[in-house]
């Protein structure tokens, strides 16, 4: 490492700086060790004052590999307190290696047949493992080679022939470190292999080949917030071929590590939602220093040397201190950088300029159709009194910090100081730059920076490698049974089946008398294992606990046979298809009379999606109001998971609004869909005996019937509300990006509230007619609420609106919408309004639409409802509009939702009607 002073000297290189800060003595080069912080000799080399550092390992990985020292002389000023530093420093890093420990860390050997010790660490073999589930292990071949490979991680591979996952116990949820190893083992043909590796949210690596790559072995760190008790990694082969992985790291990282929030560079704008984003380690640098291995950085990072990335080597010229005098404010922990990062710096050197104003600039290069989390470390070590060092940042053009005072923003000197920021390449080039440069109004010409990092983040289809989902790319395989346990329990289960296939044909001849009769729905089992659903009840082999609910409500409707389903979907024919989730797909289906159905078929090899599709049924067997999609029927025949609805025939609303040659939707419409969704909404949070917040409220969940009345779906991720002497209900994080509540993601505490933020995106997409988050616009316009809110907080909310809109909404309706709106994107959910007061709101925006030819504009800027606002002269409201006179949903509700709508058009009209 560099070692290059003792006690509290300075080093510099070079003459700059302060005129009186020239003549202190200086080391000519310092000594960069690449691997462990560790000396064992010091010994003369070329005269008496010229020493180097030895490392005292000379033999890594039981003898096979030798790590080579890169030797720089330099001139000693005083070696043995060097020494006596060096080997402190060593000290305070095994201290701090023990400040974070993992709830959950997972060190895999893929094929190996035992233990590999690798940078300190011991690997284990991945089978058996009581943590670990190898799925389609008998698909896989453990593989090894004798020949000389880079590392000792990377002499065993598995090799896969078809879609095979690693499924990973997980005891705290949170932030993890997901890091892979490849290298292709000679003799195995795997050069050629083409690897897509998944977990069950996000796209990790589409598609590589070593063919492609110029590197002999390739390593990838990833960051992911795992929200349940497991984490699936896949690895998926093209057809007829195979993919490969050597090694699995999934280790827990503190959560504050990523934050949820950082600085849009270009717009100096808050950037939200990381903490629902996967991100993957493109660049760790350690300015000014050289490597430093997983063994000396707390949570196992890697940080390389900036020199190669550097624009104009010259511009730059390395410091350094003893590491044991950096001193960490109370805010940053060692889990931030270690201290060997902030002990050494790149600062201004020679770059041959007229003035000596110039910029230190970094070159990378990277994949322009995503976005970077920017991390740099700063660490006043050059400075001898505070105020002094005043320099800019800049990321790509755009000025990120302006007249840095650093000493004043970490407290002190040597104290540490980070800054996140969002960004993407310089104009779509491909390469993204960060520079320092000084402030030319200070009196000392400098700039510097410690450490840089600069993680890609995963696009709107939650992939880090490419635009295919994961749900295009992995489909989850049968499992096959083993030969010796189908052989032993063949005798049994052939007595067992019989018994049940008769009782089976009994009950099909007694549903077929009935099946027009309402009929209440035997216990569903959680994996559309048909054999359990005689029994109330049944037992999850996986965890023990109960897999089937008992689904005899009268709420469900009737039954439907499995023919009938057949028969009404076409056999389920492709082209009646509406949509795809994680529950399964959703069909138009229409019937022997004609009624028309929507009928969702449950995919019993998705577990995440039967657990929503569990959750919905619950939901909607005590659920019932006008402005919430109906259930009509069911079908549990043939291990099938059948729901079926009532059709809607216009379709998610997202389709009248962009991505559609459909018409364009008046504002009138558009306040009526609007209000609709609220209703439907504040019912859930306030007509159950207790609350339900829906968490996936967005404008594909908002359906539209043949009058365009809205009606709020898919209920697959709602939630029970807290109870009456509960604030919220602490729950992982789930929701689509774009939509999230940033205070339940910073929090994971939910409340009715992030329903309501939800709400306000899905406003802002109805009058701005674009999708909730858009990573191809620019980067001030990615977030839709963001960007909206600047305008609207302007004043100039017309400006951003659909331009089929324009000329045609009033004012001051459209003033109360985007106030309404501006209230339900609040960052805290307690300045956010009830969805009553949402509701109450938008009935007034729609009157004052209505009504505009005999209203002024109002004056208020609240959006709760205030008395002084003058309503009597208005005509009474028709809150009719929105519901569509005449329609009946034959719901338990509707007198409650009749009166719900009574009291809000009194509120607008004292008159009352």
């Amino acid at each position: 490492m560099v070692v290059s002073s003792v006690s509290r000297s300075r080093v510099e290189t070079g003459t700059f700086g302060p005129p009186a800060k020239r003549n202190r003595s200086m080391i000519s080069r310092a000594i960069e060790i690449e691997g462990f912080f560790q000396v064992s000799l010091i010994r003369p080399i070329n005269g008496l004052q010229d020493y180097c550092l030895v490392s005292p390992w000379g033999i890594w990985n039981s003898g096979v590999y030798q790590l080579f020292v890169k030797m720089r002389t330099f001139r000693l000023v005083t070696w043995m307190p060097l020494v006596l530093a060096f080997v402190l420093s060593s000290c305070f890093i095994q201290e701090g290696n023990a400040a974070f420990t993992p709830a959950d860390k997972y060190l895999i050997a893929c094929g190996s047949s035992k233990n590999v010790t690798f940078l300190g660490q011991i690997f284990v073999p991945d089978t058996p493992h009581s943590s670990v589930a190898l799925e389609s292990e008998e698909s896989s071949i453990a593989a090894t080679s004798n020949s000389t490979a880079p590392f000792s991680i990377y002499q065993s591979a598995r090799i896969f022939h078809t879609t095979t996952s690693y499924k990973f116990d997980i005891h705290q949820e949170g932030r993890h470190w997901v890091r892979l190893y490849f290298y292709p083992l000679p003799g195995h043909n795997l050069t050629s292999a083409s690897i897509t590796v998944v977990t069950e949210n996000f796209v990790l690596l589409n598609n590589f080949s070593f063919k492609r790559y110029k590197g002999a072995y390739l390593f990838k760190e990833y960051s992911i917030n795992v929200t349940s008790d497991s984490l699936t990694v896949a690895l998926i082969p093209p057809n007829n071929s195979i993919a490969f992985i050597n090694a699995i790291e999934v280790v827990s990282a503190p959560d504050e590590l990523i934050p949820d929030q950082a600085v849009a560079a270009s717009r100096q704008a808050s950037f939200n939602g990381l903490s629902g984003l996967a991100l993957e380690t493109v660049y760790r640098l350690n300015m000014g220093g050289p490597l430093v291995t997983a063994q000396n950085d707390t949570l196992g990072r890697t940080w390389e040397n900036d020199v190669k990335y550097l624009h104009v080597n010259s511009s730059a010229v390395n410091v350094s201190v003893s590491p044991s005098s950096i001193k960490y404010p109370a805010a940053i922990s060692p889990d931030i950088a270690p201290n060997w990062v902030y002990a050494t710096a790149e600062t201004m050197g020679n770059a041959n300029t007229a003035n000596g104003n110039f910029n230190i600039t970094w070159e990378f290069p990277v994949d322009p159709n995503f976005m970077y989390l920017i991390r740099v470390h700063f660490c006043d070590i050059v400075s001898e009194s505070l105020n002094t060092l005043l320099f800019n940042l800049y990321i790509n053009e755009d000025t990120a910090l302006l007249d840095l005072d650093l000493s004043a923003s970490a407290g002190s000197l040597d104290t540490p100081y980070y800054k996140d920021f969002v960004s993407n390449s310089s104009t779509n080039s491909g390469v993204l730059t960060v520079s320092v440069g000084p402030d030319t109004g200070a009196d000392w010409i400098n700039a510097l920076m410690n450490g840089l990092e600069i993680m890609k983040i995963s696009n709107g289809a939650r992939s880090l490698s490419g635009v295919s989902s994961v749900e295009t790319l992995f489909v989850r395989p049968h499992k096959k049974k083993k030969k010796g346990v189908i052989i032993g329990s063949a005798v049994g289960a052939s007595a067992a089946l019989a018994i049940i296939g008769l009782c089976y044909c009994c009950l099909v001849t007694r549903r077929s008398k009935t099946s027009h009769q309402g009929h209440p729905w035997l216990p569903l089992p959680l994996y559309g294992n048909s054999l359990t659903l005689t029994k109330m009840s049944t037992t999850s082999q996986k965890s023990g606990t109960a897999s089937c609910i008992s689904l005899a409500s009268p709420n469900l409707g009737r039954f439907f046979s499995f023919q009938e389903i057949m028969d009404a979907t076409n056999k389920f024919d492709e082209s009646l298809l509406l949509g795809v989730g994680g529950f399964g797909r959703v069909y138009k289906g229409t019937l022997e009379d004609g009624t028309r159905l929507a009928v969702k078929r449950g995919n019993p090899r998705s577990e995440q999606g039967l657990a929503e599709f569990r959750t919905e049924i619950e939901m909607l067997s005590k659920l019932r109001h006008r402005h919430l999609v109906s259930l009509i029927g069911y079908c549990d025949e043939r291990s099938e998971m059948i729901l079926v609805y009532e059709y809607m025939a216009n379709g998610p609303l997202r389709s009248h609004l962009y991505g559609t040659d459909l018409p364009s939707l008046s504002w009138k419409q558009r306040l009526e869909i609007c209000i609709g969704a609220a209703r439907g909404l504040h019912y859930l949070h306030t007509g159950a005996s207790q609350s339900i917040i829906h968490r996936d409220v967005k404008t594909t969940n908002i359906l539209l019937d043949e009058n365009f009345v809205a009606k709020v779906a898919d209920f697959g991720l709602s939630k029970t509300g807290p109870a009456l002497d509960q604030t919220h209900v602490s729950t992982a994080v789930k929701g689509s990006f774009g939509y999230l509540d940033p205070e339940y993601f910073r929090r994971q505490q939910l409340t009715e509230k992030s329903d309501v933020y939800s709400f306000g995106v899905v406003l802002m997409e109805v009058l701005c007619t674009r999708p909730a988050l858009n990573p191809v616009l620019p980067r001030d316009q990615v977030n839709i609420a963001e960007w909206a809110m600047t305008w609207q907080k302007k004043g100039m909310l017309d400006q951003i609106m659909d331009p089929n809109l324009a000329g045609k909404v009033n004012s001051a309706s459209l003033k109360k919408f985007g106030e309404t709106a501006e209230k339900c994107l609040a960052d805290h959910g307690v300045d956010r309004p009830s969805m009553g007061d949402v509701l109450w709101n938008l009935e007034y925006a729609l009157q004052l639409e209505e009504t505009s030819s005999a209203l002024t504009e109002p004056d208020d800027n609240s959006t709760n409802h205030i008395p002084s606002i003058p309503l009597t002269p208005l005509e009474p409201f028709d809150n009719s509009v929105s519901m569509i006179e005449g329609i009946n949903s034959g719901t338990d509700d509707d007198a409650e939702d009749a009166a719900t709508s009574a009291v809000f058009s009194q509120l607008v009209n004292p008159r009352g009607r």
